[in-house]
Parts: structure tokens; sequence; C-alpha cells
């Protein structure tokens, strides 16, 4: 149970003037002077909500050891305005021990229950008419050390489902993207396509950590998930009696291609039919995903009333709709 879990008040709440007397996990710090050359220590605090700006005036110097980055801290001071955003001026604040809190409420979570997506996974698994590529699902969703990682792990370190269980979220997402692309498209090999969907992003269970923020193992960055789902996937095909080869090939090229293009990490381009299916399907619930996450974004903390902030990634602003307030040029 992590502190004062009954009655929290989530970063995502904190509103100006408000009292602050809780914990949150440490995304940044640094040592900071004033004009007047007084030190202070400018933090970053999260929780599974979002974060929020603290500024620690009093003693910064002697407090700058207390409460390292990715560990938690019990903070006390009050929630003000500054530059057009809020930040917490901090009183007091003190290092908390790892097991006095619950790692969920430190990191953003998929919206849907975890049993929920369990059952609509392995009901996809059984619908595989294909006995190899049945067993080869298999061989990867009941084994419980590979799912406990699976069923937890974000699909990115950051822009779409970087959440706990993002990537089981947007696996399901993409086989049943895939399922009706086939229903529409008789010649593709369904259960290959299918398959292919569950098993594109398994790598990312070696690619990402999310022990205590999301980000890249020394395997992910230096290899990537495509290349170890890849590796993973003919492992595992090749322990299955009698897996056709040219099935395995085409699963391999599947996952190896599924980005879609050189510069976005494939070192393939998709070459057979199922293949552009998969990549498109991929795309498809990465860029709503994000289009959805920034929108929702947009709605609490762009001045602006119809549009968002820049989106990098999307390379666009997006039109959020009309709302009550004065109209502000982009």
């Amino acid at each position: 149970m992590s502190l004062f879990s009954k009655t929290r008040v989530w970063a995502a709440e904190l509103r100006e003037n408000q009292a602050v007397d809780e914990v949150f996990m440490v995304s940044g710090k640094s040592l900071r002077w004033t004009r007047s050359g007084n030190p202070f220590l400018a933090l970053e605090l999260c929780d599974r909500t979002g974060r929020i700006q603290a500024r620690l005036w009093e003693n910064a110097e002697a407090l700058q050891s207390v409460g390292e980055i990715d560990h938690f801290v019990r903070i006390r001071g009050q929630v003000a305005m500054f530059n057009d955003t809020l930040q917490v001026n901090v009183t007091d604040f003190e290092a908390v021990a790892d097991e006095s809190v619950d790692l969920a409420d430190y990191l953003p979570a998929s919206r849907r229950e975890p049993e929920e997506m369990e059952k609509e996974l392995h009901d996809l698994c059984r619908s595989v008419g294909s006995p190899p590529l049945r067993a080869l699902a298999d061989s990867f969703f009941l084994d419980r050390e590979f799912w406990a990682l699976f069923r937890r792990a974000p699909a990115a370190k950051e822009v779409h489902h970087a959440v706990l269980g993002g990537l089981l979220e947007h696996t399901l997402a993409v086989a049943n993207l895939c399922r009706g692309i086939a229903l529409h498209y008789p010649e593709l090999d369904a259960d290959l396509l299918l398959v292919a969907a569950l098993l594109h992003d398994m790598g990312k269970t070696r690619e990402l950590n999310w022990s205590r923020r999301f980000d890249y193992t020394d395997e992910g960055g230096l290899i990537g998930h495509l290349v170890i789902g890849a590796e993973l996937v003919a492992e595992r095909a090749r322990k299955i009696e009698g897996f056709p080869p040219e099935t395995l090939l085409r699963l391999r090229h599947m996952i190896l291609s599924h980005h879609g293009q050189p510069e976005w990490g494939s070192p393939k381009l998709p070459m057979i039919p199922e293949a552009f299916a998969l990549h498109y399907a991929d795309d498809l619930d990465c860029k709503l995903n994000t289009v959805e996450g920034s929108l929702a974004a947009g709605r609490h903390a762009d001045p602006v009333p119809h549009w968002t902030p820049y989106h990098r990634t999307l390379k666009r602003y997006l039109y959020k709709g009309p709302s009550s307030g004065p109209e502000t040029e982009r």
C-alpha cells in the first residue's frame, strides 16, 4: 500500500493555492540560483496522472542530496501559479522508502482492465486455425514468465501507449484491426496476419524498462524490438516440430518490416501483402492513440481554446473544436 492511498491527491488534481502533503516520484532535480545569487532547488515531481514543477527556496544546498531522481519524496507546500504554470512552493520534503509506496501510483497505466485484455488476447489465440501458428502463439502467451512481462510492459517510452499495460492494449488493437482487414481482403492469409499482429511488438518486453520510469534497456538501445522480436520468433518456431520454413520466413519479415520505412526503424520495407496490412494497422493505432493523448492534454493545458500546442511527432497542430472563452491567435 502506498502512503496516503485512501485520500491521495494526484498531480493532475492540484490547483492554485492548494496545500500539498503528498508523496511523489522525483523525475527531475537541479540546484539553481536566483538573480540575487540565492540557491534554490528546481524539482519536477510526478505520479501516474502527470507531472508538476516544484521549487524549494530554503536550505536548498543542504537538502539537494535528498530525493534522487526516480526515487520518492514526501513534499509539503502550496501550489502557486508562475508564468501561467502551476508549481508547488515546497516548505519541506523528505525521502520515502521504496517499500512504502505502490509503483502503480507513479507510472501511468492503461485504462482497460488487465483481466479483460488477457481474456481477449487468449480468445484471439484460440481463433487461429493453423496448428503451427497457434502453437507458436501459445508458446509465448502460455509462458508465465513471458506473460508477466508482456501484460505489464508499456508499448513505448513516450508518444503512444506509454503506460503500464500499453503493449497489451496496443497489440489487441492491431490484432483486431488485422482481423477486420482480412475479412475485406480474403486473399490474405488471415492466420499469418493475426499471429504476426499478436507477436509484432513482443520484442518490447526486452527493449523497454519500466521499473521506475519508461526507458530503453541496453539491448533495446543497441538492437531494438524489431530484431529482438524476429529472433525470438525464430528461436521458438524452430522448437515446434514441423513448423513450415516458408511461414517462419514470412512471419520474420513481417516483424522486421512492420514500421514500414527505414526512417521509422524498419530494416526492410513490407514486401508481402500481409506485411503491408500489418504495417498500416500498427501505424493507424499508434497515430490515433497519439492524437487522442494530444487532444486530452491540450484540453487542460493549452490557453488557445480551439487548438492543441504544436505536436513534434505528428508535425501539426490538432483542432480541439469550439469551446467557451475568447479567441486567441495560435
